[in-house]
Order: structure tokens, then C-alpha cells, then sequence
């Protein structure tokens, strides 16, 4: 009990949070970074940048983040973003709502780049599941709402990284008699490939499946790995049918 309540005396940790294009790291894009550095339970520093994807957004995305691609349109790729991401968050945890989220789409950026991304994380939203009554909703928004938290604007990563670490505060004075080994952090665990780019035969398909259909491919071709290539091309087939040999 001793050896917790140090460990948790020290309140260092990175809050994080990002806005992506889907849930799914193999195939979606970061398009912002938001996470501030907390020391002794206080905002000590912010890291804060748009990510361009490579890709035109989708209306619900900017409909959600209210980010649009003009906003993206002269951001740095994520290979420009890492080093100082990876720079930022060394040497003490992440913590965010529902964290593996975030850590993964930050490992596969990583991996892909060829960078080792190995961290330590804390969970508000595992804090939530064990705290909060069943019934209530459990979302970074409500949970701020149960705690007394004013939260920030929501999707948007540096407003959503700061209400994480608000809620973690509340939190860890309420609860934190109560099962302090809660409080700790964990090794954050997620295997990942490094993503191949695509094929030149996937490429070539794709821009004559544009080129048949006629329409406008959001995405830069050369950019994009198997994975993505694959799942596009077969997307496109899905809603414009093959192409027909004449």
C-alpha cells in the first residue's frame, strides 16, 4: 500500500488524445494530436498539431471534429509528427479514455516508420467501469458530468486530453482510499505489423477503376499501403461494379 501511494504521489503522467478518420489503425488516419504533461497533478506542458492524412475527410468526420481539409491541408504528415510525439511522451505514462485506442493508431505510425513506441498507460475509462454505478453512461462526457467536471469542447484532441486528465484528478479524490492500486499504471499491449505499401499492380487497378468509373479517388495513391489499397479497390467495386472488357 506504501509503494502505491508513492508511485501515485509523483501524479506524472501524459495526458492524450487523438482525432482520426475511423477506428481502425490499418486503414484509418491520424488528422490531430492533442496531450498535455502533467507533473504533480498539474498542466506542466502541451503538444498540439494537425496531421494531414493523405486523404479528403469524410463529411461525417469533419461533421464530428470539426476539422475540415483546409485546416489539414499544409499540416505535417505523421512522419513529421512521431519523433516529437515519441519525444513528448517518454518516460512516464499515457493516459487518456480508453487509451489503447489512441496508443494503437501511435504504434502503427510508429512500427511503419521503422520507430520503437512502447509505453505505459493509465485508463479513465477502466477507472469509470470500476467506479461509476452500472447504469451510467460511461463516454469521456458523462463521465466528466457524474464527477463535477466542466469538461472542454469534446472531439477535439487537446480539449478531450485535458478532460481526461480532469476527470483522472476527480476521480483519484474519490476513489482513491478506496482501491488506490486502481490508480496504478499499465503496460499498454498491442501487436502490430509493419503496413507494406502498396503494390504497382494495386495501384495500376486503382487509378483504371477511376479512370472507367470516372470519378475522383480522395486518396494519394502513392501514399497508400496494401491494406488501404485493397480495401478501397474493393469498395469502389462495391458501389460502381467491375470493370467490363469491351
Amino acid at each position: 500500500m506504501e509503494e502505491t501511494a508513492q508511485i501515485i504521489k509523483k501524479d506524472c503522467y501524459i495526458a492524450l488524445d487523438l482525432e482520426t478518420t475511423g477506428l481502425d489503425p490499418r486503414f484509418d488516419k491520424i488528422i490531430e494530436i492533442g496531450a498535455v504533461r502533467v507533473e504533480n497533478g498539474e498542466v506542466a506542458g502541451r503538444f498540439e498539431t494537425f496531421v494531414n492524412p493523405g486523404r479528403k475527410l469524410e463529411a461525417r468526420v469533419m461533421e464530428l471534429t470539426g476539422i475540415t481539409d483546409a485546416m489539414l491541408k499544409d499540416a505535417p504528415e505523421i512522419g513529421g509528427v512521431m519523433e516529437a510525439i515519441a519525444d513528448f511522451t517518454e518516460g512516464v505514462p499515457i493516459l487518456g479514455h480508453n487509451i489503447l485506442f489512441d496508443y494503437r493508431f501511435l504504434k502503427q505510425a510508429a512500427v511503419n516508420l521503422g520507430m520503437v513506441f512502447e509505453r505505459r498507460g493509465i485508463d479513465t475509462l477502466r477507472l469509470c467501469r470500476r467506479f461509476m454505478p452500472g447504469p451510467e453512461k460511461k463516454n469521456l462526457a458523462a463521465a466528466c458530468r457524474y464527477y463535477g467536471v466542466e469538461p472542454e469542447a469534446s472531439h477535439r484532441a487537446l480539449a478531450d486530453a485535458v478532460s481526461a486528465h480532469l476527470l483522472y484528478q476527480a476521480m483519484k479524490k474519490r476513489c482513491f482510499q478506496e482501491e488506490p492500486e486502481a490508480f496504478l499504471d499499465e503496460a499498454l499491449q498491442y501487436r502490430v505489423k509493419r503496413e507494406q505499401p502498396a503494390t504497382k499492380k494495386q495501384k495500376e487497378v486503382l487509378r483504371e477503376l477511376a479512370k472507367y468509373h470516372k470519378i475522383s479517388l480522395t486518396v494519394q495513391i502513392e501514399g497508400l499501403s496494401r491494406n488501404e489499397a485493397a480495401r478501397i479497390t474493393d469498395k469502389i467495386i462495391a458501389q460502381y461494379g467491375k470493370m467490363i472488357k469491351r
